[in-house]
């Protein structure tokens, strides 16, 4: 700044004396008169020679070009500094270039670092969560085998699991009547007022009803193989008595294999569960899964539709919430029940009583056929009458045309269980048409159709608390299917079978009180319908009617050596069986290690039958009371 105000003020100086020494050189021209006139009276000064103000400027001009070469080396020196300076500024601002790339860079380097540090603290809290788990995995591990080694759910053989199951009871019955039936109560047996047993009580108890089983089941690729086999000791050997050592016998209760194939379909062969009877979901034939009453009674209640018997069934499983099957079922035929009033001649075979080498039993029969035996009178024309001979029913095979075809379909649709059943059977018998004393002719099969349709449903209410069921079977020739085994046919005069419609039905409520504590109600009932023909000779008889109830009323005096004894002329075909029952269950213990329970039961059962021509019709009436203390294998 300082050198450009000197240079400006040595261009102004330089433009004074320049103007200055032009004047010298060219004087100005003569003033007016009036200027001459005031300058004559002065006398004239000298001018400067015009040599000294040469000499000033050169002199000014020298200092000034010494000025601008001073300018002129220091804005020369200012170009150095200038040039050095922006050498240092590029140099400077390259360096911070660099340094900033370096900074950038660095700080990309400690951003991958973060990035690295974070992604390994991440990993280190993986290997530590891995770690945690893998301990806790080695642990449960451990436990497993541990527990597989203790205490194992299941066996293993040859690959294939084995699951032992069942449980250990003592119990006991206490009935108003007696029965002489230990456990498992006879219903159909109830005796009336007047029969001997009606006037005595009586109290078993037993361990009988204790159970094992074992399921072995091995998986292939197209799905799983399993084999089943449940027993109690409930069976009778012809030496078995309650004397000194109670040595009953064990008996098959369920023995099944089946197939179950991924897509859902099962093939199933064996002694199981009906498919008549109530699943707990889906079509199961696991006992487990089987919808029993929660009676102690092993026969438990009445309108209960069951059976266990040989089956071989097909089932698919389509979803959660629909299933359907059907089944072949091993045949029987209850009865035939009712006073048999045959035509003249006529006589019949049905059954046999069973031979011991064909594995049968044959103990407890008297009979193999039901024919007549027929006197004739000698009047004029002659009289002939017939009284049928009737095997003993408890042991009797009938010969079955064909087994019971039964069909049903199972709905889960979300809130409880339901079911819809049909059942086909068919009754047969060799009809013998002769008259008496002659060569025997006219003699044919015939086959009778039979069968129902029923249905049950189960419904939780009360959030799961309390379980509503209902179930009923109608139809005609399915007595045997009811609890208490009520005859399937009668016979008509000529012969030939006459299936008997029957109804059974039985609604429950299962109280889940506490985890521990179960309450449950039941009543049912088995009916069976009457049924009345006319022979050729006029006589009305059939189920239901022509029986003489006149000695229900009378007490009979011991008749060696039977005894109790029922009373005479008291032959009522059983209308139906009705049974309310009301008791608990209570588990003191249920884990791992099995489950410890007991139970208090009472029942009350009563037996109608169909009145006579005269309108009698005896009830018998029995008050039971149960109790059950359990151990199940876990």
């Amino acid at each position: 700044m300082n050198i450009q105000i000197k240079a400006i003020a040595a261009v102004v100086l330089a433009a004074g004396l320049a103007s200055q020494q032009a004047y010298a050189i060219n004087p100005a021209a003569p003033a007016p008169a009036a200027a001459a006139k005031k300058h004559a009276k002065k006398a004239p000064v000298a001018p400067k020679p015009a040599t000294a103000n040469v000499d000033q400027l050169q002199e000014l001009k020298q200092e000034l070009e010494n000025q601008i070469n001073s300018l002129k080396d220091q804005l020369s020196d200012r170009d150095v500094k200038l040039k050095e300076a922006q050498d240092a500024a590029a140099a400077a601002q390259a360096s911070a270039a660099a340094a900033q790339a370096a900074a950038s860079s660095q700080q990309q380097v400690l951003s991958d670092n973060a990035t690295a540090v974070s992604t390994l603290q991440s990993t280190v809290s993986d290997l530590k969560s891995n770690q945690t788990q893998l301990v806790t995995t080695i642990q449960d591990g451990q436990a497993a085998v541990k527990k597989a080694i203790e205490s194992p759910d299941s066996l293993r053989y040859k690959g294939i699991t084995l699951t032992p199951g069942g449980f250990m009871a003592a119990e006991t019955v206490w009935r108003s009547k007696s029965t002489g039936a230990d456990i498992a109560t006879p219903f159909s047996a109830i005796p009336f007022p007047s029969a001997d047993a009606a006037h005595l009580s009586e109290f078993y108890g037993t361990g009988r009803q204790s159970r094992i089983s074992l399921m072995a089941q091995g998986t292939t690729d197209w799905g799983s193989i399993r084999g089943y086999v449940e027993a109690d000791f409930l069976g009778v050997g012809t030496t078995s008595n309650n004397n000194q050592s109670n040595s009953y016998v064990m008996r098959q209760r369920v023995v099944w294999a089946q197939a179950a194939l991924n897509s859902g379909w099962a093939f199933t062969g064996g002694q199981m569960w009906s498919l008549a009877t109530e699943d707990r979901r889906g079509l199961s034939n696991l006992s487990g899964d089987i919808l029993t009453p929660l009676t102690i009674d092993p026969n438990y209640n009445a309108g209960f539709v069951w059976t266990r018997q040989y089956g071989f069934r097909v089932t698919k499983t389509f979803s959660d919430k629909f299933a359907a099957g059907i089944a072949f079922e091993n045949p029987q035929t209850l009865g035939p029940g009712g006073t048999v009033a045959l035509n003249s001649g006529v006589s019949y075979l049905w059954a046999n009583p069973g031979a011991n080498g064909g594995a049968y039993n044959a103990g407890a029969s008297d009979a193999s056929t039901t024919t007549s035996t027929c006197t004739t009178t000698t009047a004029t024309p002659p009289v002939t009458t017939c009284s049928p001979v009737v095997p003993a029913a408890l042991t009797t095979y009938a010969i079955n045309p064909s087994p019971d075809i039964l069909a049903k379909v199972a709905f889960d649709p979300g809130v409880g269980h339901y079911e819809i059943f049909g059942i086909g059977r068919w009754f047969r018998d060799r009809v013998y048409n002769a008259a008496v004393g002659t060569t025997p002719g006219n003699n044919y099969n015939d086959t009778e159709f039979g069968g129902g349709i029923g249905a049950s449903a189960r419904v939780p209410t009360l959030h799961k608390k309390l379980d509503v069921g209902l179930k009923g079977l109608w139809g005609t020739g399915v007595g045997r299917y009811g609890n208490t085994t009520i005859s399937d046919v009668t016979v008509r005069p000529d012969g030939t079978f006459s299936p008997l419609h029957a109804f059974s039905a039985l609604g429950t409520l299962e109280l889940h009180a506490t985890p521990r504590l179960d309450i449950y109600a039941n009543y049912g009932g088995d009916y069976v319908g009457r049924t009345i023909y006319t022979n050729l000779a006029g006589k009305k008889d059939g189920y239901g009617f022509g029986e003489v109830n006149t000695g229900c009323g009378k007490e009979p005096n011991p008749t060696s050596p039977a005894f109790p004894a029922g009373p005479s002329s008291c032959s009522g075909n059983t209308r139906d069986v009705q049974e309310g029952t009301l008791g608990y269950w209570y588990d003191f213990y249920k884990g791992p290690k099995g489950r410890l329970r007991q139970s208090i039961q009472y029942s009350y059962a009563l037996r109608g039958i169909w009145a006579d021509q005269s309108g009698f019709a005896p009830k018998g009436i029995e008050n039971m009371v149960f109790t059950s203390f359990r151990y199940y294998i876990p």
